[in-house]
């Protein structure tokens, strides 16, 4: 799990450095990874442009399928209802996050979705400390006046 993590902290670190609040993904299937992304809402005017939205759009259009079942998702920060929702109904079974997130966090923080799919595995605090550092970071430098 750490080894996708990593790749997943790695596309965190990209929006970061874009401006964007830092959360990376990445899909996986047999092992082989089949999508990475991270957050892009100011660089495409899309508040629905998460991390989480745009790797399994991605995987969506790679399998030319709305169902994406034998995948797994890790992801730097607990997903919001709207990205939980998407991942859980689209039949992702296996979900995987860094940073819980207490204010919006759709997998156990704040409200559990999972609870709603029968087959969903989730894992949370996997690699924790880092997922959580940028974030404080990020957030940090935007209260500084660092970042807009």
């Amino acid at each position: 799990m750490r080894e996708y993590m990593k790749l997943a902290y790695e596309e965190a670190k990209k929006a970061y450095y874009e401006g964007e609040v830092p959360v990376g993904c990445v899909i996986i299937r047999d092992d082989d990874v089949i999508a990475k992304a991270h957050n892009m809402t100011i660089a495409l005017n899309n508040k629905t442009a998460h991390a989480e939205m745009l790797a399994v759009e991605q995987v969506r259009k790679h399998l030319k399928s709305s169902v994406l079942n034998g995948c797994e998702l890790y992801v730097t920060m607990e997903p919001c209802p709207m990205c939980a929702y998407a991942i859980l109904n689209m039949g992702i079974r296996k979900i995987v996050f860094g940073a819980s997130d207490e204010k919006f966090g759709s997998l156990g923080s704040y409200i559990n979705l999972a609870s709603k799919f029968k087959n969903a595995e989730v894992y949370g605090g996997i690699y924790e400390e880092k997922c959580e550092k940028i974030l404080k970071d990020f957030f940090k430098k935007i209260r500084k006046g660092e970042i807009k």
